[in-house]
C-alpha cells in the first residue's frame, strides 16, 4: 500500500511539475530576453510534440494572446494554398497575336495575359519570349498589349506601409509581375565618382550626384536618395546622397517606384525581345485579350509546391500575396480579389478544428500591421499540417536552421542547427519564429515563438536559446 502511494505521488509531482513547467519560460530564454529589456510579457510561445496533442504542451506562455505575426504569417497561405489549390498546381501566362503574320513579321499586336504567376524571373521570361521566336514570329509591326485582368482592378500604395515604396518588399501584386518589379542596381565606386548600371536587361539612365564619405559602411543605403521616372520607353534614375568609401561595390535591389508594372514590363520586353533577335519598336498599353486574337503560345510556372519553397525559404512578400490571391481566383472563377482571398483563408482556418478567435488575415504574407494569430493558433495548425498529406511540401519550403535561406546564419555553432526546419519573420517591433525542431532524443517538436516589443529585433539569441533548449530537452 505505502509503495503504491509513493508511485502515485510520484506521478501526481511529475505532472504538477510539468503543469508548472508549461506555464514558464526556460531560464536561459528569459536571461537573454531580460538582457535586451524586454519583458516576459511580451512574448508568446508554444511548444508541443508532435503526436502528443492530448498531452500538456512543452511549453505554453501566453500562447492564446493574438499577435502580430510578421512573416510566420506564411505559413498559413502556404497550407491554406497546398489544401485548397494542391502541391502540384501551376500558373500559365499566355500569349496571343491579331493581325497578319507573313513570314516572320506581324502587322498587328501581340498580347500577353498574365496568370499570376508567383515566380517570373527574367530567365523564365527570356524562355517565354523564346517560344514565341519558336513559333516564327520575329519582327511586330503593331502594340505590345499586357493582359492584367486575372486581377481584380484596385488601387495599391507602394508607400503605405513605410513610406518606402522602392523597397522590394513593398512591391504590390500584379497579374503579370516580371522578375518582382525589381531592378538589380550596381554601385560602382571610383576616382572619378560613383558609377551605376543595372544587371536588369532594360534601358536605364543613370544621373548620380553622390558625394563620398570617410567612416563605416553601416546603413549605406539609407544614406541614397533614388528617384525613379519613366520617358520615352527608358527608366532613368536620378540618385543623390553620401556614400562611404569603404563600402566599395554594392548590389542594390529597388523597386523604380513611381513606374506601373506595365512601365516596367515593356522596358524589359523592349530589351530582352531584341536579345532573342527580334524587333518592336511600337507602345506597351494595357489592354485585354481582344475576341479576335490568336493563341500563340503558353507558359507553365513551376508546380506550387516549388513555389512555396523559393516563397519562404526568403521570405518573398509579393510571391505571398499572388499565391494568397489565385485560391480566390480558383475558387470564385473571377479576377483575383485580396479581401475575399482573407476570408476564404479565414474560413479554411476554422474548418481545421483549430480556434480562429483572435485570427485576423490582410494580404498573407504578415507585411502588415493589422494581421494576428496566437502562438497556440499557429502551433496547433503546424500539428495538423503534420499529418496532412502535404506536409513533406510544407516542411521542405521552410528555411533549415544554420543551413539555408533567411535562417542561414542563425543558431551557427549551436548543436541545434541543422536540425529544425523553421520560418522567421521580422518587422519593427517585431522578431517571431514557426516550424519544427528535431530533438536530440528523436522527438519532433512544434515551436512558436512571438514577440511584439520595442526591442523584438534584438532577440534573435534569446530565440536561439530556445531552439536550442527544445533540441537539449525535448
Amino acid at each position: 500500500m505505502k509503495q503504491a502511494m509513493r508511485i502515485l505521488c510520484g506521478a501526481l509531482f511529475a505532472l504538477f511539475s510539468i503543469a508548472l513547467h508549461a506555464q514558464q519560460l526556460p531560464s536561459t530564454v528569459a536571461a537573454a530576453l531580460q538582457k535586451q529589456h524586454v519583458p516576459t510579457e511580451a512574448t508568446g510561445v508554444y511548444v508541443q510534440e508532435i503526436g502528443g496533442a492530448e498531452a500538456s504542451p512543452l511549453i505554453n506562455w501566453q500562447a492564446d494572446l493574438p499577435m502580430q505575426p510578421a512573416s510566420t504569417m506564411k505559413l498559413v497561405t502556404s497550407y491554406a494554398a497546398l489544401s485548397l489549390l494542391g502541391p502540384s498546381y501551376i500558373w500559365k501566362t499566355n500569349v496571343y497575336m491579331r493581325g497578319q503574320l507573313t513570314g516572320d513579321v506581324l502587322t498587328g499586336d501581340l498580347i500577353i495575359q498574365g496568370g499570376g504567376d508567383p515566380h517570373l524571373v527574367l530567365e523564365k521570361f527570356w524562355l517565354l519570349l523564346r517560344q514565341i521566336r519558336a513559333k516564327g514570329l520575329r519582327e511586330i509591326h503593331g502594340n505590345l498589349i499586357i493582359d492584367t485582368s486575372w486581377l481584380e482592378n484596385q488601387p495599391f500604395d507602394a508607400a503605405e506601409f513605410d513610406g518606402d515604396p522602392t523597397r522590394p518588399y513593398n512591391v504590390g501584386p500584379d497579374a503579370l509581375l516580371l522578375n518582382f518589379n525589381v531592378l538589380d542596381l550596381q554601385l560602382h565606386p571610383d576616382a572619378e565618382g560613383l558609377r551605376v548600371d543595372t544587371q536588369t536587361p532594360l534601358a536605364l539612365q543613370s544621373k548620380v550626384n553622390v558625394r563620398y564619405v570617410n567612416g563605416p559602411c553601416t546603413a549605406w543605403h539609407d544614406r541614397l536618395t533614388p528617384v525613379f521616372s519613366f520617358l520615352d520607353a527608358q527608366i532613368n534614375l536620378n540618385l543623390t546622397g553620401t556614400y562611404p568609401q569603404s563600402c566599395g561595390e554594392k548590389s542594390w535591389l529597388l523597386q523604380p517606384y513611381p513606374l506601373t508594372h506595365t512601365d516596367f514590363d515593356g522596358a524589359l520586353f523592349r530589351t530582352m525581345w531584341r536579345e532573342v533577335g527580334g524587333q518592336f519598336n511600337g507602345v506597351v498599353q494595357s489592354g485585354v485579350v481582344p475576341p479576335d486574337a490568336q493563341l500563340i503560345t503558353s507558359y507553365q510556372s513551376a508546380p506550387l509546391a516549388d513555389i512555396l519553397r523559393a516563397m519562404n525559404k526568403y521570405s518573398n512578400n509579393v510571391m505571398t500575396r499572388l499565391v494568397m490571391l489565385t485560391m480566390d481566383k480558383e475558387a470564385s472563377q473571377s479576377p483575383a480579389n485580396p479581401q475575399r482571398s482573407a476570408q476564404l483563408v479565414q474560413l479554411w482556418f476554422e474548418k481545421l478544428g483549430v480556434s480562429a478567435q483572435g485570427l485576423q488575415l490582410e494580404n498573407g504574407s504578415g507585411l502588415s500591421r493589422t494581421e494576428r494569430i496566437s502562438a497556440a493558433q499557429m502551433g496547433r495548425m503546424l500539428q495538423h499540417a503534420f499529418y496532412s498529406p502535404v506536409m513533406p511540401e510544407l516542411m521542405s519550403s521552410m528555411p533549415v536552421l544554420g543551413v539555408d535561406g533567411t535562417m542561414q546564419k542563425r543558431a551557427i555553432g549551436l548543436p541545434v542547427a541543422g536540425f529544425a526546419h523553421i520560418k522567421s519573420g521580422g518587422l519593427e517591433g517585431v522578431r517571431n519564429f514557426a516550424g519544427y525542431v528535431l530533438a536530440a532524443s528523436g522527438r519532433r517538436y512544434v515551436v512558436v515563438c512571438f514577440v511584439n516589443h520595442k526591442n523584438a529585433l534584438q532577440t534573435e539569441t534569446a530565440q536561439d536559446e530556445l531552439l536550442q533548449w527544445i533540441y537539449a530537452h525535448g
